[in-house]
C-alpha cells in the first residue's frame, strides 16, 4: 500500500466513523465490527492494498499491540474510582485470577485432545486467549469515574487485571516449548514470573502514579505550574512506569494499569464525596479550575482521561482494521470454528461462573459477566510476542488460525449483542430502583 492510498483510506474511515457515530449507537453493533469489515475489504482476499504478514510482520504488529494495549490499561485504571479496599475489588481479583486460570487450563486440554498440540503450545494459547480485552470491551466497561455499576466494575477491572495476569503463563508456555528459561523444577518461573514480576509491577505502576499524582496537584494548587501540556503527562507516566517495569524484569501492562488506578486515587482522597461538584465546575468553568484546591485534582485527573480516551479510539481503529486486513478464509477451518464455539459459548461462561460462585451478584450479572469474555487486542500481542520469541513456524501458523477466528468471532457475537443486552440490562435495573407506587 503506497502513501497516498494510505492517506485516504485512513481519512475516509474516521470521517466516515465520526460523522455516523452517533446513528450508530442505535444499531445492534459496534464500530468494531465496521473496523473490522473495512479490514477484511482492504486486506488480501478483499482489495488488497492492505497487506500484512503475521509472521514477517510480526513486530511491528507486536509494537503496535502494546501501545494500543497499555493506552487501553492506563485508561481503564483511571476510570475505578473505587478505594483499593473496596469489597467491589474480589469480583475483578477473582475473575482475572481464578477464572483465567481455569480458562487456561480448558483451554490447554481442549488444545492437546482436540487440536494434538503439545503442553507448551497448549498453554500458550490457553493464555493467548484466556485475557478479556480493555480494548474492544468499552460497551461494557465503566463509562466514566461516576459510574459505580457492579457489572461495569467487574468487566472493566478483570480487563485491567488479566493481562497482565496472564504473562506467566505465556511465559510458561515458552518455557515448555525450550524458548524461555524455567529453572529448575520450575523455580524461576515461580519467582520470578510468577511472584516477582506481578507483585513488582503492580508495585511499580502504583509508586509513580502516586508520586506524579501529589506532585501535579501541588504543582498547581501552591504554584500554579505544571499546568497544559496534559498529553505530555499522560504519555510521559505511561511510558515510564511500563519502562521502570520492564527495567525491573515485571509486567508493564500490570504497571500501567496501577499508574491510572493510583493517579485516581489521588484524586479521590483529595476530593472525597466533593467529585460531582467538582466536576461541574471543570466542565463548565474557565482554565482557573486547574490551579484551585477544590477542583485542582479533578480537572488533572479528567483532563488526562480525555485525552487517553481519545489515543485509545484512534488505536483501536487502526489495529482493529489491520486485524480485520490478516484474515482470511484459510484460517476458518471446521476445527477452529469448533474450538472457537467451545471458548465462547462454555469455556468462558464456566470458568466466569466457578469465578463468581458465593459472590454478591445476582443471577443477571453472572449470566452477563459469563458472556462478556470478549477477546481482542491483548490477544494479538501475546501471539505476536511468542512468534518473536521464537515460536516454531508450525506451531505459529495453527495459532494465529486459531486466534485469529477468535477474535473475529468476538467481535462480531459480542458485537452484535452487547447494545440489546446491555439495554435490556440498564432497562431491568431502572425497573428494579423505582419506588413500588411509582
Amino acid at each position: 500500500m503506497d502513501v497516498t492510498t494510505g492517506y485516504l483510506i485512513a481519512g475516509s474511515l474516521l470521517v466516515v466513523m465520526a460523522l455516523g457515530g452517533s446513528f450508530l449507537e442505535r444499531l445492534p453493533l459496534t464500530t468494531s465490527i465496521i473496523y473490522l469489515a473495512a479490514g477484511i475489504g482492504l486486506g488480501g482476499y478483499g482489495a488488497g492494498v492492505l497487506t500484512l504478514d503475521p509472521i514477517d510482520d510480526s513486530t511491528i504488529l507486536h509494537y503496535f499491540a502494546e501501545f494500543a494495549v497499555i493506552v487501553s490499561l492506563f485508561t481503564a485504571g483511571l476510570k475505578l474510582r473505587i478505594e483499593w479496599s473496596d469489597r467491589r475489588w474480589l469480583l475483578p481479583v477473582r475473575l482475572a485470577v481464578v477464572s483465567m486460570m481455569i480458562t487456561v487450563g480448558l483451554v490447554a486440554i481442549l488444545g492437546m485432545i482436540g487440536l494434538g498440540l503439545s503442553a507448551g503450545a497448549a498453554i500458550l494459547l490457553g493464555a493467548i486467549l484466556a485475557p478479556t480485552d480493555p480494548v474492544l470491551a468499552s460497551e461494557v466497561a465503566v463509562v466514566n469515574p461516576q459510574d459505580q455499576d457492579r457489572l461495569r466494575l467487574s468487566l472493566t477491572g478483570e480487563a485491567g487485571l488479566n493481562d497482565g495476569a496472564a504473562f506467566p503463563f505465556v511465559m510458561l508456555g515458552l518455557g515448555l516449548l525450550g524458548l524461555h528459561e524455567l529453572g529448575s523444577f520450575g523455580w524461576r518461573w515461580v519467582a520470578v514470573d510468577l511472584v516477582w514480576a506481578i507483585v513488582g509491577g503492580l508495585a511499580i505502576g502504583a509508586l509513580l502514579g502516586t508520586l506524579v499524582g501529589h506532585l501535579v496537584v501541588y504543582l498547581r494548587r501552591e504554584h500554579h505550574k505544571a499546568l497544559g501540556l496534559d498529553e505530555f503527562l499522560t504519555l510521559g507516566l505511561i511510558a515510564l512506569a511500563y519502562g521502570m517495569a520492564l527495567l525491573a524484569h515485571s509486567y508493564g501492562f500490570l504497571a500501567v494499569f496501577a499508574a491510572g488506578l493510583a493517579l485516581r486515587r489521588v484524586e479521590h482522597r483529595l476530593t472525597g464525596q466533593g467529585f460531582n461538584e467538582a466536576m461541574e465546575e471543570v466542565i463548565h468553568s474557565d482554565h482557573e479550575t486547574a490551579t484551585r484546591a477544590d477542583t485542582a485534582p479533578v480537572h488533572m485527573a479528567e483532563e488526562i482521561l480525555g485525552f487517553n480516551e481519545k489515543v485509545g479510539r484512534i488505536s483501536e481503529v487502526a489495529l482493529v482494521v489491520v486485524i480485520g486486513s490478516l484474515i482470511s478464509t484459510q484460517f476458518f477451518t471446521g476445527e477452529a470454528i469448533v474450538f472457537v464455539l467451545l471458548l465462547i459459548l462454555a469455556i468462558r461462561p464456566v470458568s466466569a461462573l466457578i469465578g463468581l460462585k458465593g459472590s454478591r451478584t445476582n443471577r443477571t450479572e453472572r449470566r452477563l459477566i459469563a458472556w462478556f469474555g470478549i477477546r481482542g487486542i491483548g490477544s494479538i500481542y501475546y501471539l505476536m510476542f511468542a512468534i518473536d520469541h521464537g515460536l516454531p513456524e508450525e506451531t505459529a501458523e495453527q495459532l494465529i488460525g486459531l486466534t485469529l477466528t477468535a477474535i473475529a468471532a468476538s467481535v462480531l457475537l459480542h458485537g452484535v449483542s452487547v447494545t440489546p443486552l446491555m439495554h435490556w440490562y440498564e432497562q431491568r435495573g431502572s425497573r428494579a430502583s423505582r419506588p413500588r407506587n411509582a
